[in-house]
């Protein structure tokens, strides 16, 4: 259970794909999977999130379905056996996600606000959790229509967010997907041709990210090690944004946040915890 009154979840990553952004992330080898999501937990992560496919939108991540299925199957396999937390899939297409279910996952992270309705009646078909994130659309889709420009005076970056997410809501509803089940996130990081540098879009979520609160659910923040922490920051490779992504977590609590997605636990932990007592003495 996740939500206001509620301590914040931490939420591990664990990556079996080696292109990811963040080569931290990533493991190798069965043993090394487990140890690493082990460590999580015992760490203080609610949920172990775990991806095969890269979803950086700056990363030629091109991969077929089978790939995703063999490498998200056998992880969520291993690990939901071994894992006193549930685990999730962090995948935005059906045949992986599917694989991911059946071997054990309880919760599907879907980056893409649920825009294939396969997916979406997946998730309903097996009563699973639903991590929806705002993500761009592009072109023919059913939030941008082909042939019509996008307008030249838009609204503000959380704004936007809120309107794609409030979409991703009503496609799980028409699913019959239970509200309680679903967690919002604003897709921090995704966001990178819309008319602002992509670190100018991502510090005006987090600072708005209140804003949020009107959906009515439970908000998920991903902020670790991302590029907009590097271009604030001046930190070119991932492994130098431990620092700046514990502010950024601090701020998204602050701010709301009920789930932090990161790949340091156990820093993030404490972080969260001294911003849960600070937020609580100031009331």
């Amino acid at each position: 259970m996740v939500g206001d009154g509620l301590p914040v979840a931490i939420v591990g990553v664990v990556n079996v794909s080696p292109e990811s952004f963040h080569a931290g992330s990533v493991y190798r080898g069965e043993e090394a999977i487990v140890r690493a999501a082990l460590g999580m937990v015992e760490a203080g992560a609610a949920l172990i999130d775990v991806g095969a496919r890269s979803s950086a939108p700056y990363l030629r991540t091109d991969l077929d379905d089978a790939t995703e299925v063999a490498r998200l199957g056998r992880a969520v396999e291993l690990l939901a056996a071994k894992l006193p937390v549930p685990v999730s899939a962090d995948t935005s297409r059906p045949g992986p996600a599917r694989a991911a279910l059946d071997a054990g996952a309880r919760v599907v992270n879907d980056v893409s606000t649920l825009r294939d309705p396969a997916l979406a009646r997946l998730v309903a078909s097996r009563s699973a959790g639903l991590i929806v994130m705002a993500a761009p659309s592009a072109p023919g889709t059913p939030d941008v229509p082909r042939g019509r420009p996008r307008p030249s005076r838009r609204p503000s970056p959380v704004a936007q967010v809120a309107a794609m997410l409030r979409a991703g809501l009503q496609r799980a509803r028409a699913a019959r997907i239970p509200r309680d089940r679903i967690v919002v996130d604003p897709g921090i990081g995704f966001f990178r041709d819309e008319g602002m540098s992509w670190h100018e879009w991502d510090a005006r979520v987090l600072a708005g990210l209140r804003r949020l609160r009107e959906l009515a659910r439970p908000i998920c923040i991903g902020v670790s090690r991302k590029s907009f922490i590097g271009a604030i920051a001046d930190r070119a490779e991932t492994d130098q944004r431990l620092a700046g992504s514990l502010a950024a977590t601090a701020v998204a609590v602050l701010n709301g946040a009920a789930l932090v997605r990161t790949h340091d636990v156990a820093e993030t932990r404490d972080a969260v915890r001294v911003v849960e007592r600070l937020r609580a003495v100031s009331r």
